[in-house]
């Protein structure tokens, strides 16, 4: 692709940058094919911001100072346009910064918008900033994540009696959304699988996504049924799901949409597992907002976040219709039931609502971060992030196409993993001392999930990974967060390692606003983000003095 073709002026002088936390700056601004460059000249030490463009959610232009005209359907001739006008071009970011650009000139403002709003959106995935970034310290790995279902299958010898790693889906013809190799019951054999995943919606039939080492019970993932308003069935769904509870009593299924939506789904060929053929699983439906519901929640949030008027009883009315607490606490919950299942009751768990890519996904994965001590180091949260999102099949570029402040007409936008990030710092300040990681680390990943240098994520599936050459062609988020000076400023200094679970209160009272993220930008949190920042260095230096 030529980005020429899309920059009709590459360099403006004189350009004003007003954003949040700084003084207004006068300076250059360029723009190339994946970066807007503002250089500040006034300054001894010259300053830079540097913002990817897919970072821009949505721009707002107007034009000013034009004698006896304003807007831009003004009937001004060429001449007075050029002379006496100036524009400005007001950024909104999916991080959720707002920042405006004064730029002298009619023409070269709407030059300059043309450019943005075409270069921010690019559909084309392979022309998109994460294959052009070559880093000076950093080459292209020969492994590009952290880890495969075959390391954490060789890593997990409890598992090798009753499960093995099937590569029934190797060249992605029997699921296109799973990676080539999957865990499944040992007596299951691949004809069964395939059978099985015709009978799943997308062809996701029923894996494991984990192994509780206290008892032997596990979570299994897939997608709905396809029963249909015949009520079909398939003895090989069947078969793979009884060999999961083999030697146990019962299992439970979780299905994250109401009874309503669930019998709905029959008549469009969907549906869930009848108690006449599945008669050892017993069904729970907790239902979950995915889809148009929960980015439209994030919209009114941050719309919100955004009121000025300081009157807070519109400020709590505003928050509170909003509803996205409400998604925090219904996911913490739901994953709460999921723990008590496997935890409490010793039991195995299969999870899932409609596709099985979002809310299964979520539960999971918080799940797995209130049992797993391993999972709740930094390389292990980074890894059960990479098994159940990156190689599960989470479809990122579609559900994170846009943020809240997009004016395009919503298709399949969704923030469930900016959910998972919220409710994990939920866990972060209910337990500050069992999670190795700290706020700064969700919040990296919170901004790189909509606009990254990397590759991770990139894309909807392994498949389309692996058709693009991404692990190839670019770097890893991932692994460069596990560098050793990337490590030590993410890293909790507080952590201590326990074994027990750390089961979240979901009280109201107990969940607060996420001010970190969605006040991010806002003088009072950065007055709170530099004191928690010299807290954290005293921390540091008391444990260096200990250990001396």
């Amino acid at each position: 692709m030529e980005f020429a073709e899309h920059i009709k002026t590459a360099n403006v002088e004189d350009v004003v940058l007003r954003q949040p936390l700084q003084p207004p700056s006068r300076g250059t601004l360029c723009i190339t094919g994946h970066h807007l460059l503002f250089s500040d000249r006034e300054e001894s030490d010259s300053r830079q911001v540097l913002l990817l463009l897919r970072n821009i959610d949505a721009i707002e232009k107007s034009v000013e100072n034009l004698t006896g005209y304003s807007g831009f359907f003004s009937n001004a001739s060429h001449s007075e346009r050029m002379s006496g006008s100036s524009g400005t071009i007001t950024m909104k970011c999916k991080d959720l910064r707002v920042l405006q650009l004064d730029i002298p000139g009619m023409e070269q403002c709407l030059n300059i918008a043309h450019s943005i709003e075409t270069l921010s959106c690019l559909d084309c995935v392979s022309a998109m900033y994460p294959f052009f970034y070559r880093p000076v310290d950093l080459s292209l790995p020969e492994q590009w994540g952290l880890s495969s279902p075959e390391m954490h299958y060789s890593q997990m010898k409890e598992l090798y009696e009753k499960w093995r790693l099937s590569t029934v889906n190797r060249d992605y013809s029997v699921c296109p959304s799973y990676p080539p190799a999957v865990i499944v019951p040992k007596s299951i054999d691949d004809d069964t699988l395939k059978k099985a995943a015709k009978f799943r919606q997308g062809g996701r039939f029923p894996v494991l996504c984990y192994y509780h080492k206290k008892n032997g019970m596990v979570i299994m993932r897939s997608s709905q049924p396809l029963l249909g308003a015949n009520r079909k069935r398939c003895k090989e769904d069947e078969l793979l799901l009884q060999a999961v509870i083999e030697g146990s009593d019962k299992g439970y299924i979780i299905d994250t949409r109401s009874m309503q939506q669930a019998q709905q789904a029959r008549m469009t060929g969907g549906g869930f597992e009848s108690k006449s053929f599945y008669d050892r699983w017993k069904r729970f439906h907790r239902q979950m907002e995915r889809g148009k519901a929960l980015q439209e929640s994030l919209i009114k949030l941050v719309e919100a976040c955004g009121d000025e008027s300081n009157n807070m009883d519109r400020w709590l009315s505003k928050l509170e219709n909003s509803k996205w607490l409400s998604h925090v606490q219904n996911a913490l919950s739901t994953a709460g039931l999921l723990v008590e299942c496997v935890e409490r009751d010793g039991h195995s768990v299969l999870v899932h609502g409609s596709e099985g890519t979002d809310c299964s996904l979520l539960i999971s994965t918080l799940a797995q971060l209130i049992m797993d001590p391993c999972c709740r180091t930094m390389e292990g949260f980074l890894g059960l992030l990479e098994r159940e999102w990156i190689q599960a099949r989470h479809p990122f570029q579609q559900r994170c196409a846009h943020s809240a402040y997009s004016h395009a007409r919503l298709q399949q936008e969704s923030p469930v993993f900016l959910l998972l990030l919220d409710c994990v710092w939920q866990l972060w300040r209910q337990f500050p001392l069992a999670l190795g990681f700290s706020e700064a680390l969700l919040l990296r990943l919170a901004t790189e999930v909509y606009a990254s240098d990397y590759g991770t994520f990139l894309c909807n599936s392994d498949q389309e990974r692996c058709a693009l050459e991404v692990k190839e062609r670019t770097h890893c988020l991932f692994r460069a967060l596990l560098r050793p000076t990337e490590r030590d400023y993410y890293s909790n200094p507080l952590y201590e390692r326990t074994e027990l679970a750390i089961w979240p209160s979901v009280h109201p009272q107990s969940l607060q606003l996420w001010k970190g993220y969605f006040l991010r930008w806002t003088q009072q949190v950065r007055h709170l983000e530099e004191a928690q920042e010299e807290i954290r260095n005293m921390v540091i230096e008391w444990g260096k003095l200990a250990r001396s």
